[in-house]
């Protein structure tokens, strides 16, 4: 699969706000606008490529089949 190095972290919205400008550098993502939201924004997806990036230490990653399968969840999709 063309993922296979991509990893994906949830965090909620506090730790997204938290965040710094540089550690967007890390995430294949430029701000808060472009990260994948829940129905409620209160969880966001980062995604990174290679090493975990130093402000995601301690935060739980995920394959591409994991988070495929998170964002399936009506809390990220709503009831459609």
């Amino acid at each position: 699969m063309m993922w296979d190095n991509r990893k994906w972290v949830i965090l909620t919205s506090d730790e997204v706000d938290d965040m710094e400008s540089s550690d967007y550098d890390a995430i294949l993502f430029t701000s808060k606008t472009e990260l994948p939201s829940n129905t409620d924004n209160s969880k966001y997806v980062v995604k990174y490529e290679g090493s975990k990036p130093s402000f995601l230490t301690g935060k739980t990653t995920l394959t591409w089949s994991q988070i495929h399968t998170e964002l399936a969840n009506d809390e990220w999709s709503g009831d459609e």
